[in-house]
């Protein structure tokens, strides 16, 4: 059986993914703020590694877990209504690549189940 990275496409698919899903969300009224002081380059870079092993590619990611790394946002008031807007700008994102709604769905759970390790509760 093939994993999701695979069915993905693999890391040219996404690298796109990723970079078409962080423009969505600089665009997002609802969540660009949490980027502001963000470096954009390191942190597609940093994504692409955590979802390559998310998604059963190679294990390269050496950032923080869930929790560290959003703590800061979430005492910038980052909630539930902000996860959701990421996971739509995800799921988007993803529909606008031509993958699967079986994949698309799949990469959605998986995102929405560490919503409380990146909200910290």
């Amino acid at each position: 059986m093939s994993t999701l990275y695979e069915r993905l496409g693999g890391e040219k698919a996404v690298d796109a993914a990723v970079d078409i899903f962080y423009r969505r969300v600089l665009a997002d009224g609802r969540i660009a703020r949490f980027f502001d002081t963000v470096d954009m380059e390191r942190q597609a870079a940093k994504q692409k590694a955590f979802l390559t092993m998310v998604f059963g590619g190679p294990a390269n990611y050496t950032g923080k877990d869930m929790r560290e790394g959003h703590k800061h946002l979430v005492e910038k008031g980052l909630n539930d209504s902000h996860v959701d807007a990421v996971l739509e700008n995800l799921a988007t994102t993803l529909r606008q690549l031509n993958v699967g709604e079986a994949e698309v769905k799949e990469v959605v759970t998986l995102a929405n189940s560490v919503r409380d390790d990146v909200l910290n509760r």
